[in-house]
Protein backbone atom coordinates (compact mmCIF):
# COMPACT_ATOMS: atom_id res chain seq x y z
CA UNK A 1 0.00 0.00 0.00
CA UNK A 2 1.24 4.04 -0.83
CA UNK A 3 1.44 6.28 1.80
CA UNK A 4 -0.79 8.50 -0.12
CA UNK A 5 -3.56 5.34 -0.03
CA UNK A 6 -2.93 4.94 3.48
CA UNK A 7 -3.60 8.38 4.03
CA UNK A 8 -6.91 8.04 1.64
CA UNK A 9 -7.89 5.03 3.63
CA UNK A 10 -7.43 6.48 7.34
CA UNK A 11 -9.29 10.04 6.23
CA UNK A 12 -12.51 7.47 4.70
CA UNK A 13 -12.77 5.69 8.07
CA UNK A 14 -12.20 8.57 10.01
CA UNK A 15 -15.53 10.17 8.32
CA UNK A 16 -17.60 7.17 8.19
CA UNK A 17 -17.41 6.59 12.28
CA UNK A 18 -18.98 10.11 12.08
CA UNK A 19 -22.10 8.42 9.43
CA UNK A 20 -22.64 6.57 7.09
CA UNK A 21 -22.70 8.04 3.58
CA UNK A 22 -22.97 7.29 -0.16
CA UNK A 23 -19.60 7.28 -1.80
CA UNK A 24 -20.63 10.63 -3.54
CA UNK A 25 -21.30 12.22 0.26
CA UNK A 26 -17.62 10.89 1.01
CA UNK A 27 -16.25 12.39 -2.16
CA UNK A 28 -17.50 15.76 -1.26
CA UNK A 29 -16.25 15.92 2.42
CA UNK A 30 -13.10 14.79 1.09
CA UNK A 31 -12.83 17.76 -1.06
CA UNK A 32 -13.95 20.59 1.31
CA UNK A 33 -13.59 19.32 5.04
CA UNK A 34 -9.79 17.74 4.17
CA UNK A 35 -7.98 19.88 1.98
CA UNK A 36 -5.42 17.91 1.14
CA UNK A 37 -7.62 15.04 -0.80
CA UNK A 38 -9.18 18.15 -3.15
CA UNK A 39 -7.24 16.42 -5.87
CA UNK A 40 -8.92 12.99 -5.57
CA UNK A 41 -11.64 11.61 -8.31
CA UNK A 42 -13.97 8.67 -8.07
CA UNK A 43 -11.44 6.44 -9.96
CA UNK A 44 -9.03 6.96 -6.51
CA UNK A 45 -11.74 6.50 -4.17
CA UNK A 46 -13.88 3.86 -4.99
CA UNK A 47 -10.86 1.48 -5.62
CA UNK A 48 -9.99 2.32 -1.87
CA UNK A 49 -14.14 1.60 -0.56
CA UNK A 50 -13.70 -1.78 -2.30
CA UNK A 51 -10.24 -2.67 -0.56
CA UNK A 52 -12.17 -1.28 2.83
CA UNK A 53 -15.10 -3.37 2.42
CA UNK A 54 -12.96 -6.52 1.64
CA UNK A 55 -10.93 -6.18 4.61
CA UNK A 56 -13.76 -6.27 6.51
CA UNK A 57 -13.45 -2.48 7.89
CA UNK A 58 -16.67 -1.51 5.90
CA UNK A 59 -20.29 -3.32 4.53
CA UNK A 60 -22.03 -1.67 1.39
CA UNK A 61 -25.95 -1.51 2.14
CA UNK A 62 -28.46 -0.20 -0.55
CA UNK A 63 -30.30 2.44 0.74
CA UNK A 64 -29.98 6.19 2.75
CA UNK A 65 -27.44 6.99 4.72
CA UNK A 66 -29.65 7.62 7.39
CA UNK A 67 -30.50 3.61 7.58
CA UNK A 68 -33.68 4.06 5.79
CA UNK A 69 -34.17 0.96 2.78
CA UNK A 70 -35.07 2.83 -0.21
CA UNK A 71 -37.30 0.36 -2.41
CA UNK A 72 -36.75 -0.69 -5.38
CA UNK A 73 -37.03 1.84 -8.02
CA UNK A 74 -39.52 1.59 -10.95
CA UNK A 75 -37.20 2.37 -13.53
CA UNK A 76 -34.76 0.03 -12.79
CA UNK A 77 -32.15 1.92 -11.74
CA UNK A 78 -29.90 0.62 -8.81
CA UNK A 79 -30.19 1.70 -5.80
CA UNK A 80 -27.52 4.00 -4.02
CA UNK A 81 -24.92 2.47 -2.36
CA UNK A 82 -24.56 3.35 1.80
CA UNK A 83 -20.80 3.05 2.95
CA UNK A 84 -21.29 2.05 7.17
CA UNK A 85 -18.60 1.48 9.30
CA UNK A 86 -18.15 -2.52 10.98
CA UNK A 87 -17.23 -2.46 14.75
CA UNK A 88 -13.99 -4.30 13.06
CA UNK A 89 -13.71 -1.10 11.23
CA UNK A 90 -13.97 1.32 14.11
CA UNK A 91 -11.68 -0.62 16.44
CA UNK A 92 -8.81 -0.17 13.05
CA UNK A 93 -9.32 3.33 12.90
CA UNK A 94 -9.07 4.25 16.08
CA UNK A 95 -5.55 1.70 16.21
CA UNK A 96 -4.82 3.64 13.83
CA UNK A 97 -5.58 7.17 15.64
CA UNK A 98 -3.25 6.03 18.42
CA UNK A 99 -0.11 5.88 16.15
CA UNK A 100 2.66 8.82 16.28
CA UNK A 101 5.08 7.34 14.30
CA UNK A 102 7.26 9.62 11.33
CA UNK A 103 4.26 9.03 9.02
CA UNK A 104 2.39 11.45 11.17
CA UNK A 105 4.49 13.99 10.76
CA UNK A 106 4.67 14.26 7.01
CA UNK A 107 2.57 17.27 5.13
CA UNK A 108 -0.02 15.07 3.81
CA UNK A 109 -0.20 12.55 6.74
CA UNK A 110 -0.38 15.46 9.53
CA UNK A 111 -3.04 17.01 8.05
CA UNK A 112 -5.46 14.09 7.34
CA UNK A 113 -4.08 13.46 11.22
CA UNK A 114 -4.94 17.21 12.36
CA UNK A 115 -8.39 16.75 10.82
CA UNK A 116 -9.46 14.05 13.37
CA UNK A 117 -8.00 15.26 16.51
CA UNK A 118 -11.27 15.88 17.98
CA UNK A 119 -11.64 11.81 18.08
CA UNK A 120 -7.83 11.46 19.43
CA UNK A 121 -6.94 11.71 22.84
CA UNK A 122 -4.59 14.77 24.12
CA UNK A 123 -1.16 12.40 24.91
CA UNK A 124 -1.40 11.30 20.78
CA UNK A 125 -2.33 14.98 19.87
CA UNK A 126 0.44 16.12 21.97
CA UNK A 127 3.02 13.43 20.52
CA UNK A 128 2.02 14.38 16.81
CA UNK A 129 2.07 18.19 17.12
CA UNK A 130 5.47 17.94 18.86
CA UNK A 131 7.11 15.56 16.58
CA UNK A 132 5.47 17.51 13.43
CA UNK A 133 7.33 20.64 15.40
CA UNK A 134 10.29 19.16 15.37
CA UNK A 135 9.73 17.56 11.92
CA UNK A 136 9.64 21.39 10.63
CA UNK A 137 12.23 22.72 12.70
CA UNK A 138 15.03 20.44 11.00
CA UNK A 139 13.36 21.66 7.68
CA UNK A 140 13.72 25.13 8.17
CA UNK A 141 17.81 24.48 9.68
CA UNK A 142 18.20 23.01 6.10
CA UNK A 143 16.32 25.78 4.26
CA UNK A 144 18.47 28.75 5.97
CA UNK A 145 21.58 27.13 5.50
CA UNK A 146 21.10 25.64 2.04
CA UNK A 147 19.59 29.91 1.29
CA UNK A 148 23.16 30.74 3.33
CA UNK A 149 24.93 28.83 0.49
CA UNK A 150 23.63 29.85 -2.48
CA UNK A 151 22.10 33.02 -1.74
CA UNK A 152 24.99 34.95 -4.02
CA UNK A 153 24.24 32.98 -7.01
CA UNK A 154 20.13 33.38 -6.99
CA UNK A 155 18.54 35.75 -8.71
CA UNK A 156 15.67 38.16 -7.07
CA UNK A 157 12.87 35.99 -8.20
CA UNK A 158 14.18 32.92 -6.87
CA UNK A 159 15.80 34.42 -3.93
CA UNK A 160 12.32 35.69 -3.11
CA UNK A 161 10.42 32.22 -3.46
CA UNK A 162 13.20 30.72 -1.10
CA UNK A 163 12.05 33.12 1.63
CA UNK A 164 8.73 32.98 1.15
CA UNK A 165 9.00 29.10 1.60
CA UNK A 166 10.83 29.83 4.93
CA UNK A 167 8.18 31.87 5.89
CA UNK A 168 5.78 29.56 5.31
CA UNK A 169 7.39 27.11 7.33
CA UNK A 170 8.05 29.84 10.22
CA UNK A 171 4.55 30.45 10.42
CA UNK A 172 3.21 26.86 10.98
CA UNK A 173 5.97 26.62 13.56
CA UNK A 174 5.12 29.25 15.53
CA UNK A 175 0.92 27.91 15.07
CA UNK A 176 2.32 24.41 16.56
CA UNK A 177 3.41 26.74 19.24
CA UNK A 178 0.38 28.25 20.09
CA UNK A 179 -1.20 24.67 19.23
CA UNK A 180 0.76 22.62 21.67
CA UNK A 181 0.93 25.22 24.40
CA UNK A 182 -2.94 25.09 24.40
CA UNK A 183 -2.96 21.60 24.57
CA UNK A 184 -0.88 21.69 27.93
CA UNK A 185 -2.70 24.49 29.16
CA UNK A 186 -6.33 22.16 28.78
CA UNK A 187 -3.95 19.13 30.98
CA UNK A 188 -3.48 21.42 33.24
CA UNK A 189 -6.88 22.48 33.78
CA UNK A 190 -8.21 18.80 34.13
CA UNK A 191 -6.12 18.19 36.88
CA UNK A 192 -6.83 21.02 38.67
CA UNK A 193 -10.27 19.53 39.64
CA UNK A 194 -14.07 19.40 38.29
CA UNK A 195 -14.09 23.31 37.53
CA UNK A 196 -10.78 23.09 35.65
CA UNK A 197 -12.12 20.10 33.61
CA UNK A 198 -12.05 20.11 29.65
CA UNK A 199 -15.49 19.05 28.00
CA UNK A 200 -15.22 15.27 27.04
CA UNK A 201 -15.05 13.67 23.76
CA UNK A 202 -16.85 10.42 22.66
CA UNK A 203 -13.28 8.61 21.80
CA UNK A 204 -10.71 9.59 24.32
CA UNK A 205 -12.38 11.78 27.23
CA UNK A 206 -9.99 14.35 27.13
CA UNK A 207 -11.08 17.35 24.46
CA UNK A 208 -8.03 20.04 23.80
CA UNK A 209 -8.48 23.92 23.70
CA UNK A 210 -7.81 25.31 20.67
CA UNK A 211 -5.65 28.70 21.03
CA UNK A 212 -7.62 32.17 20.26
CA UNK A 213 -6.54 33.03 16.87
CA UNK A 214 -3.97 35.73 16.23
CA UNK A 215 -4.11 37.77 13.34
CA UNK A 216 -5.61 36.08 10.02
CA UNK A 217 -3.09 33.21 9.41
CA UNK A 218 -4.83 29.98 8.63
CA UNK A 219 -3.61 26.76 9.88
CA UNK A 220 -1.16 24.80 7.00
CA UNK A 221 -2.61 23.12 4.36
CA UNK A 222 0.00 20.54 3.11
CA UNK A 223 -1.75 20.44 -0.89
CA UNK A 224 -0.43 24.11 -0.95
CA UNK A 225 2.97 23.61 0.97
CA UNK A 226 5.67 25.12 -1.45
CA UNK A 227 8.49 23.77 1.02
CA UNK A 228 8.36 19.73 -0.46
Amino acid sequence: MSRRSGILEFAVLGLLRESPMHGYELRKRLNTSLGVFRAFSYGTLYPCLKTLVASGWLIEESGTANGEVLAAPLTGRRAKIVYRLTAEGKEHFEELLSQTGPDAYEDEHFAARFAFFGQTSRDVRMRVLEGRRSRLEERLEKMRASLARTRERLDDYTLELQRHGMESVEREVRWLNELIESERAGRDQQRSGPEGSAQQNSTSGESGVLPRRRGSTPPPDASDDTTK
